[in-house]
């Protein structure tokens, strides 16, 4: 599993950084929280020896808009991707409290995938975008843009409901063009678990594939760390449904 990192911008990035230098914050859960980003980034982890181009998801880690769960919700899970064979890279985009500029840092990385597709040894027909929480939530901004994945998949995604609601957020405008979708949460998931609900109905509505699990337990935040309950299957769903679709061959 290689890994390097590469900037998504040469001078040409829009919008502002952090204005504070980048800082870890700490923890004692063994989780990475990055914070401050200015300079957005992609770490590549491609699969190797691959006979033909692999798939490849682009890994959107939560965090409230404020912070990256860097391993939870990134090298964690892009050593699940390529243990399948997908080739992956975490999204480093801008934060704290940036949303338009994570959401121009997620499109360059959709459009430099496609641009670097044959160096990478990737099918620029099968880009795919995971993300968690605010990450879940900066999926579906993505995938609604003018630079769409060709499929995504959101764990516990946020700020996708009007409040007391399940009608998406009116900034995520879904078509018939949107991507397919596989969405997993946790019902006691109580802050955020209607975003599952009204992201799969607007797919629905739109006549896009939808494949989205609402589990009765599980809460908020698990990524790939196993818990007592069923949702810590998802994987094992995720990895079927990109067969069944065949993004993941």
């Amino acid at each position: 599993m290689a890994n390097t990192e590469i900037p998504l911008w040469n001078g040409d990035m829009p919008g502002k950084g952090a204005g504070q230098p980048e800082a870890l914050k700490p923890g004692n859960d063994g989780v990475i929280r990055l914070t401050n980003v200015s300079n957005p980034t992609l770490q590549l982890f491609l699969v190797e020896g691959a006979e033909v181009p692999a798939p490849f998801v682009i890994v959107c880690p939560g965090g409230g808009y404020g912070i990256l769960c860097m391993n939870k919700e990134g090298t964690e899970v892009v050593e699940w991707l390529n243990s399948i064979g997908v080739s992956a890279a975490i999204l480093k985009y801008r934060c704290p409290q940036n949303r338009a500029g994570a959401l121009e840092d997620a499109r360059k990385a959709v459009r430099l995938a496609r641009e670097k597709a044959e160096a990478w040894k990737i099918d620029a027909s099968r880009i795919g975008m995971l993300g968690f929480s605010a990450g879940g939530h900066l999926t579906a901004a993505c995938s609604n843009s003018a630079d769409r994945p060709d499929f995504s998949v959101l764990v516990y995604p946020a700020y996708l409901f009007k409040k007391d609601s399940i009608e998406l957020v009116d900034e995520i405008l879904v078509d018939a063009k949107t991507p397919p979708a596989f969405v997993v949460q946790a019902k006691d998931d109580k802050k955020y678990y209607r975003s599952t609900l009204a992201y799969a109905a607007a797919l629905d509505a739109a006549g896009v594939e939808v494949e989205a699990h609402l589990f009765a337990k599980g809460g908020h935040g698990f990524g790939l760390r196993p818990t007592a309950h069923p949702v810590s299957n998802w994987p094992k769903l995720c990895e079927a449904w990109m067969r069944e679709m065949r993004f993941l061959k």
